[in-house]
Parts: C-alpha cells; sequence; structure tokens
C-alpha cells in the first residue's frame, strides 16, 4: 500500500466517506504489518467544504498560473517592482474572480474561506502545493502576507546592513524558523491526536452500529420465527375448529337419531303393552267358555 495512493483516493473521494475510507485503509495498513503508514493514514484530516471544493480543481488552469503568480509575485517584491507587483496583483485577483463565478453555488462563509485559500495558494508555496495536487483538507489565510494587496507601494531599497549586524540577522531569522518549525511540529502533534480521538469515536461508533445492526437482525429472526409459530398455530386451531365442527354436527345427529329412537321404542312398547292388554282379555273370555 502507497501512501500518495490512498491519499489521492481520499481527497478526491466523496468527504462523507472520508472517515470511514481513511480508518479502513489504516486498518489494512496496520494489517499488512505497516504500522507507520497506519499512523500516517489516520492522521489525514477530512477536508472542510472549501478544500473539497478546491481539490477537484486540482488539475485546473487557474489553479496552476495562481502558484505561477505567487512566485513571480516574491520575485517582484523581492526587487521592489512596484509596477510588476500592481499587475501581478490584478492578475491575481482576476483569477480568483473567475473561479469564485464557476463556483457561485456556494455558501458566503464558503465563499469567504475559498477566497482566503485562493490567496493563500499565491502566498505560500507549501498551500500551493497541497492545492495543486488535490491534498487540502481545510481553509488557509494569507491575510498576513501584506504584499499581496493591489494597492502595496513599493519602499524605498534599504542601505546593505553593516557586516557586524549580520550574524544577529542571521539568528532571529534562525529563532524564527526554529519556532515556526517548533509551532507547526506542536500543530502536526495536536492534529494527530485529534485524528486518533476522532478515529476512536468513530471506531466506538461503527462497533455500537454494528452491535445494533446485530441485535437488530436477531430480532428480526426471532419474529420471523414468530410469525412462522404463528401460522402454524393459526392453521392447527383452524383444523381442530374444523374437526371439533364435525364433532359437533355428528352429535347432533346422534342426538336426534337417538330422540327417534327413544319415540319408536315408546310407541313400541305401547303396541306391546295393548297387544298384551287385548291377549289377556281373550284368554280370560275363552276360560269363561270352558
Amino acid at each position: 500500500m502507497d501512501f500518495d495512493q490512498v491519499a489521492d483516493e481520499l481527497y478526491a473521494g466523496d468527504p462523507a466517506e472520508f472517515v470511514s475510507v481513511r480508518n479502513q485503509r489504516a486498518k489494512e495498513a496496520k494489517a499488512a504489518g505497516e504500522a507507520a503508514l497506519a499512523e500516517r493514514i489516520r492522521a489525514l484530516r477530512k477536508p472542510t467544504l472549501a478544500a473539497t471544493i478546491l481539490n477537484r480543481r486540482a488539475g485546473s488552469p487557474e489553479l496552476a498560473e495562481l502558484a505561477r503568480l505567487g512566485d513571480d509575485l516574491r520575485k517582484a517584491h523581492s526587487a521592489l517592482a512596484g509596477a510588476d507587483l500592481r499587475k501581478l496583483a490584478r492578475r491575481r485577483q482576476e483569477l480568483v474572480n473567475r473561479i469564485l463565478r464557476d463556483e457561485r453555488s456556494m455558501s458566503e462563509p464558503v465563499t469567504r474561506e475559498v477566497e482566503a485559500t485562493l490567496e493563500a495558494v499565491v502566498a505560500d508555496p507549501e498551500v500551493a502545493a497541497l492545492a495543486l495536487a488535490g491534498r487540502l483538507s481545510s481553509g488557509a489565510d494569507s491575510s498576513g502576507d501584506q504584499w499581496l494587496t493591489s494597492g502595496f507601494t513599493p519602499q524605498p531599497k534599504r542601505k546593505p546592513a553593516p557586516e557586524r549586524e549580520k550574524p544577529a540577522t542571521v539568528s532571529h531569522l534562525d529563532d524564527r524558523r526554529k519556532a515556526k518549525r517548533e509551532a507547526a511540529e506542536k500543530a502536526d502533534r495536536e492534529r494527530i491526536a485529534k485524528a486518533r480521538e476522532e478515529a476512536e469515536r468513530e471506531e466506538k461508533r461503527i462497533a455500537e452500529f454494528n452491535r445494533l445492526r446485530r441485535e437488530a437482525a436477531d430480532l428480526a429472526k426471532a419474529r420471523k420465527q414468530a410469525e412462522i409459530d404463528l401460522s402454524r398455530a393459526e392453521r392447527r386451531s383452524e383444523k381442530a375448529t374444523e374437526k371439533a365442527n364435525d364433532l359437533r354436527r355428528r352429535l347432533a345427529d346422534a342426538e336426534l337419531e337417538e330422540e327417534t329412537a327413544n319415540s319408536e321404542t315408546a310407541a313400541a312398547q305401547t303396541v306391546l303393552d295393548d297387544l298384551r292388554a287385548e291377549a289377556e282379555r281373550v284368554e280370560e273370555a275363552l276360560e269363561e267358555f270352558e
């Protein structure tokens, strides 16, 4: 796995999927035994909307020209060439306005951030390199670079400093560079710590999501089984009801047959009793003749 390939994939992709894809690639790198690469991937910051908009213009001629204008402006500033500075500043503004017009659907805060970042592309070679590579993660601010303003008035050239003052000036510049480097390192550490915290929160969120998804799957399975059991019970109940109704009909028929048989038996018994009585009467009559 290559860091640049992963970074290109992340910053060229959907910002909504940035964190999940970044964490997945970090896990893959760690699983492959590349712990340092995994750490670098985890430290990649999710781009803001303004950064995403400019990352998608990484190959545009406007951004490339803005980066070149930065070099030209720095050279003109060093030479105190006021006319060149004003010409370059006007061209810079034209390019910035063109990009802003192309992205006219942006909200006002995003527009301000995009504009500030474009100014930083001109002012800072590092920001320009990130923009040209499509690796911006957040907006930038170039307000401290006074020489980028169109109203710049060149100052007279200063006389060279005495030789004995050079060490102090160099030392002062070294101190500034050291302070800037230490501040950058501190910012990097804070960014990495923040990225780790964000990754941990994301992992916890994913773990909770997976737990809930498993729980939902188990509940869905249990509900499906309950529905099957209910259907089977309903079928058994219907069959039992049909059988009970059939037995009730047969019992009613048997009771009717019993009632009919009882009536017939009673009638037959009455006839028999009558015949016996008549027979006795006839026998008694015969005995009288004897």
